[in-house]
């Protein structure tokens, strides 16, 4: 599956060891995000994870920032993007069934990297059940 990920300067040990994850259940992944804890601005790392997602270039996406809350207002102002920013793995696994979430918000400020790890691997295995949902799913765009 191909998969972006993005990061601000609070998220860098958590993409490494989120992609490294990744890469050896065989993803392809698109890394957008800082490599230093240096301050930056989020969504100059967050707008091109949306753009891969919204443009069909990854079938899903994952974003880090401090609270989680910057990244997935930032993602979610793109079309087709269903950003959800959660906090345990129970979240994870319905935003997934439920809302067909196809970009995972961590707040890497109040997660570990082991939790987060579990988090991306609910995201990832987890499908969206359609059926009732899908009729909501549809009435999410504003155009």
């Amino acid at each position: 599956m191909k998969i972006s990920i993005g990061n601000d300067h609070a998220g860098p040990e958590y993409k490494e060891a989120i992609m490294k994850i990744l890469k050896n259940q065989g993803h392809e992944l698109k890394n957008y995000g800082t490599d230093t804890t240096s301050s930056v601005d989020y969504p100059d790392f967050i707008h091109p994870v949306a753009e891969d997602v919204s443009q069909g270039k990854a079938q899903l996406g994952i974003i880090i920032c401090g609270s989680g809350n910057g990244a997935a207002m930032t993602a979610n102002k793109h079309q087709k993007v269903r950003a959800a920013l959660c906090w345990n793995k129970e979240l994870v696994f319905l935003a997934r069934q439920h809302n067909d979430a196809n970009i995972l918000s961590l707040p890497a400020r109040f997660l570990s990297i082991p939790q987060a790890i579990a988090m991306v691997e609910t995201f990832v295995n987890t499908e969206f059940e359609g059926g009732r949902h899908q009729g909501r799913i549809d009435k999410i765009p504003c155009n």
